[in-house]
Parts: structure tokens; sequence; C-alpha cells
């Protein structure tokens, strides 16, 4: 089925966030990225501007700057509205209100859109989407993916998450999920029987906490190494 641009709700986060979500370290940031399902985020533009290595896969960059942007004008108040009558869910200490929250989520956003056809033209925005990436074995130091996997739990089988797991593991030396919450800030569904199986195909595997917290208990990460048979 063709990707519809009015099935997306474009919702972008920060490079401060990105950091912060996944502990990137000097040296993390040294190496090249794969971010996976960035959708408008302002990582991708920030971290080039500072002469990082990274490539964004998303199916969002299928459609130009003009449609994303009047997909997160048609979008923008109804996430909020959601975000208010739920926010109880969320954590409001760094954040302090859902109208900051607007104005820090329109910034990256429109960092993304002032960067995207550039980037899109140097080959750092692509269109395509997990479980099957477009890249050899390796390409890439660290692939992170955020507020993908295991948040749309409800929507995205177990099956999925093993394959697409496996898939960025493939393309990189170490994968990067975050949150380990679906929708509700509830602990995945999905997240004991994943991690089981690709313990069992000896996949490395540990959940880390990090310094962020929006969703309430959403403060870890999974990092995944491949099993060293597959190096």
């Amino acid at each position: 089925m063709p990707f519809s641009l009015a099935e997306v709700v474009p919702w972008g986060r920060s490079y401060e966030e990105y950091l912060a979500m996944f502990s990137l370290s000097p040296a993390d940031l040294r190496q090249r990225i794969l971010g996976c399902g960035d959708g408008p985020a302002g990582f991708n533009s920030r971290h080039n501007g500072r002469g990082g290595k990274i490539v964004s896969l998303d199916p969002l960059y299928a459609f130009s700057a003009e449609q994303i942007r009047e997909r997160i004008a048609a979008t923008f108040t109804t996430v909020l509205e959601q975000t208010a009558r739920n926010s109880e869910e969320f954590r409001w200490d760094v954040i302090h209100s859902v109208a900051e929250l607007g104005r820090v989520r329109m910034a990256a956003m429109t960092e993304f859109l002032r960067d995207f056809e550039q980037g899109r033209a140097a080959g750092r925005y692509l269109a395509g989407a997990l479980p099957m990436l477009p890249w050899q074995k390796r390409e890439f130091g660290l692939a992170l993916c955020s507020h993908l996997l295991f948040l749309y739990s409800g929507q995205l089988s177990e099956e999925f998450h093993v394959a697409a797991i496996r898939e960025l593991c493939r393309v990189a030396h170490e994968a990067r999920i975050f949150p380990l919450l679906e929708l509700g800030a509830k602990r995945s569904r999905h997240l004991d029987r994943v991690m089981a199986q690709l313990e069992q195909e000896r996949y490395q595997l540990a959940v880390s906490r990090v310094a962020y917290e929006f969703q309430k208990g959403g403060n870890e990460m999974l990092v995944v190494r491949p099993p060293s048979f597959l190096d």
C-alpha cells in the first residue's frame, strides 16, 4: 500500500533532546550515524552543521518541504490538545507547559524544514522504512531509532520489532532505541519477548537509563549490538 501523508502526524524532537534520549557522547557523535524514523526532527540539521556524519531515513521524506509544512500545520494543534488531555502521562519539570512543548517542537521542526531540501539533495534525508534498509553491512557506527519501535507496539507486531532490530544491527555496529514505553506511558507489551528472542540469537542487549524523561517512566533506552559471529 502506498504511503500516505494523510496518515502521518509529524512531530520532531530537538538536537538537545536527541543528545539526552540516546546518551550521545562526543565519541558517539564522531561516528557515522543513522536515524531511523526521524521524521521532522532537528538533529540531522544541527549535527551536520557541526561537521557530523549523519543520514536520516523516514517515509515522510518522499514529500516536499512544503507538503510536510502543510501537514505539520494541519496536525500541530491536535497534538497539543491530545497532550493536554493526557497531561498526567508526562513530566513537566524541564518542559513546563503544553505551550512550551509546542514552542520546543515547532522550533525543531522549523529547523528541519529549513534544512530538508538541501539535505535531501545531499543524501542526508532518504525516503524509506524499517524493516528493510538500503545499506550494506556495518556502514554506520550508530543507528538511532526515536519514538517508533516499542512506542507503537499496538500497531507494530513483535515480529516486526525483531526484524527491525536485526536490520538496524546489520547496518550499524550498535543500535539505540528510545523510549521503551508504548503509547499511554506503559511498558511495551513486546519488550520482554523481543529481548528474549534476540538474546537467544546471541545479540548483546542492555537497558540503559538516560537523562531524559518526558513520558513518565520513559527514561530508558535499549542498546543492541550484533552477535560477534556476524561481524
